[in-house]
């Protein structure tokens, strides 16, 4: 049989991975966690979001974002084109939804990380997306870890420890729950969630 070239002859719906978003509270390590899993495996395409910010230096175009200006954000919001989108001190950040969509039909795993707001947009815009929740050992792991820095002011660790609560209570909102206590082990882990196909009889959770 011959080989077929990515794109040119798509998977059949059955037989895809699942879009695999992981999310979690803040200094629980989901990037830790991801750059440690797509060193390992490199198969494994990290979405790239889109943003009205503008590039840093030694950043490129498709690679750490894609660059496009407010109009241009505007009007991949109205025509559908993302498929979570949020502001952050004054510049939007988005997923498009295309490039997922290509990856997925082609037969890749794909994986997005993103936060708790980002990851319930995608449950609503692609409800066969696998939700997994990225969480602490325990509370008071999560708390060394975000004031282990002691660089913060005490106003600003505390609204960190809430906004940490808020996001802990959603875990429920998920279809699976990883709990960081080995960046190894749980990349495998999640790893063997993203290889699970659409017709496999298995589900997450």
């Amino acid at each position: 049989m011959a080989a077929t070239s990515r794109g040119t002859t798509p998977v059949p719906p059955d037989a895809r991975p699942r879009l695999t978003v992981l999310s979690g509270p803040s200094g629980v390590g989901k990037s830790t966690v991801v750059a440690h899993l797509r060193k390992v495996h490199p198969e494994v395409w990290l979405s790239v979001s889109a943003t009205t910010r503008k590039p840093r230096p030694g950043e490129q175009h498709g690679v750490q974002y894609f660059f496009v200006d407010d109009e241009e954000f505007d009007k991949m919001i109205a025509n559908g084109e993302l498929l979570e989108w949020a502001e952050f001190a004054g510049n939007r950040y988005g997923t498009p939804r295309r490039a997922v969509l290509d990856r997925l039909e082609s037969g890749e795993p794909v994986l997005l990380e993103i936060d708790l707001q980002g990851a319930r947009q995608v449950r609503e815009s692609m409800a066969e997306a696998q939700l997994v929740f990225l969480a602490p050992p325990s509370w008071d792991e999560l708390v060394r870890r975000l004031t282990g820095r002691g660089t913060e002011a005490p106003d600003v660790i505390e609204r960190r420890l809430e906004a940490a609560r808020i996001e802990l209570a959603a875990e429920k909102e998920f279809d699976k729950t990883l709990v960081n206590t080995s960046v190894e082990g749980v990349s495998r882990e999640l790893l063997a969630l993203m290889l699970r196909r659409n017709g496999d009889g298995k589900t997450a959770g």
